[in-house]
């Protein structure tokens, strides 16, 4: 994956006056536009993120919401910035329930941690991954990052076999929106639940990551930057090892240490 062409699509120019000095050079920018993701012709989210992958985007942004997608696919009018979800079993009342849980976290952890327990069981996997693997992650990652590379804007989700090996990166504007393709494309690839995979991030760990992460499966999530303290509980509700600050060969381990063999 090193080296790979950034689309056209994802980034825009610009021209920018470099300070000191007063010379005037063209830069590229990351793109964001909205996307509506839409349910049997009814819209159900709207996201801001960067163009690309957009069937994944919207397939594990419903997975990660309870309302078990079979399949994503864009419209004719592929300027429309909309892509339409088949969900046989929709429920309109479903998704409002869940959205109300979520806006809610920040003042009832405890229901948000409920909320996540029935959509996703705890994470069984007896995965163990060597210290130094995890360690490496982060790099690895960022070797492959294209778009960042361009811009210097985007967020990356890298999904990791056991030993290490980049199977899916994806990169976004919007750091949960790198995830859900992440899990979108796991699911169009029939990976899911992702019981022997490895997920790294290029910042910080919320909340709502570790809840994708507990939908997709996945014992293992790794990032650079540091989790918040309901990311650390939902970890350790679910049984995913969360490791953060993982840089410079070292990894702080909040949860299920078990999982990385030092």
């Amino acid at each position: 994956m090193d080296g790979d062409p950034v689309p056209p699509y994802t980034t825009a120019p610009v021209e920018v006056l470099r300070l000191p000095g007063g010379g005037s050079e063209r830069d590229l920018l990351a793109v964001e536009e909205p996307l509506e993701i839409r349910i049997g012709g009814e819209p159900v989210a709207v996201t801001m993120r960067t163009p690309g992958h957009d069937e994944e985007l919207a397939l594990g942004f419903c997975l990660s919401e309870g309302l078990a997608p079979a399949g994503a696919q864009l419209p004719d009018d592929l300027a429309a910035n909309t892509v339409l979800v088949d969900a046989p079993g929709f429920d309109p009342g479903r998704l409002r329930r869940s959205f109300y849980t979520s806006s809610s976290c920040g003042v009832c952890g405890k229901g948000a941690l409920e909320a996540v327990a029935v959509e996703a069981g705890r994470v069984a996997s007896r995965l163990t991954v060597p210290l130094a693997t995890v360690a490496s992650l982060p790099d690895r990652l960022r070797e492959s990052q294209s778009a960042f590379e361009a811009t210097g804007g985007l967020h990356a989700a890298g999904l990791f076999s056991a030993a290490g090996d980049l199977v899916c990166l994806r990169e976004d504007v919007g750091r949960h929106n790198a995830l859900d393709k992440v899990v979108g494309w796991a699911f169009t690839e029939g990976r899911l639940p992702l019981a022997d995979s490895i997920v790294c991030l290029s910042g910080r760990i919320s909340f709502e990551l570790v809840q994708k992460a507990a939908v997709a499966g996945c014992p293992v999530v790794a990032a650079v930057g540091a989790p918040s303290s309901l990311a650390v509980e939902l970890a350790a509700d679910r049984g995913i090892t969360l490791c953060g600050f993982v840089r410079s060969g070292s990894v702080n381990v909040y949860t299920e240490p078990w999982r990385i063999r030092a």
